[in-house]
């Protein structure tokens, strides 16, 4: 599959990680509710989240189209496809978890599967190319300091 032509998986990964972040983006409010919080003295400001997402969002769709191309077939190219799909589903859950539903608690809860699925994803994507489960390890790290925030959010505010 490495001989395939670059443009449609990369068109279909920028698609897919614009309509993940465009979904989680249109039902994140970081007014009202969110600044009645009390948070952490070391949450980023919510400029920077945006900021950080883009980065994420850009390393992961970078990520899927080198797994896509280096997959050995297309059993193997469409499991990872389920994977990044499921991980894009978990992603929007958290958001509407935490700011749509406002329950930071059950959001901490369904942020651990997120976590998981992107171990997986690192472990699938490994399997062949080191370039694109390298790729995901900012997006590892960026959510393991969201599940820090998050959980600081429910004990600064908890119970909810």
């Amino acid at each position: 599959m490495g001989n395939r032509p670059w443009g449609l998986p990369i068109a279909i990964a920028a698609i897919a990680a614009i309509v993940v972040a465009g979904v989680g983006g249109t039902m994140t409010d970081t007014t009202g509710w969110y600044l009645s919080l009390r948070l952490p003295s070391w949450n980023p400001p919510p400029p920077a989240l945006g900021m950080i997402w883009t980065v994420v969002f850009t390393l992961i769709a970078a990520s899927g189209v080198n797994a896509w191309r280096a997959a050995p077939d297309s059993r193997s190219a469409d499991t990872l496809i389920g994977l990044y799909a499921i991980n894009g589903a978990l992603n929007v859950s958290w958001t509407v978890l935490f700011f749509q539903l406002r329950r930071p608690d059950w959001a901490f809860v369904e942020l651990s599967v997120l976590w998981f699925s992107i171990i997986v994803l690192i472990f699938a994507c490994g399997r062949f190319s080191r370039s694109a489960a390298l790729l995901l390890l900012p997006y590892l790290a960026w959510v393991s300091v969201a599940g820090a925030l998050n959980w600081q959010v429910i004990q600064l505010n908890g119970p909810f």
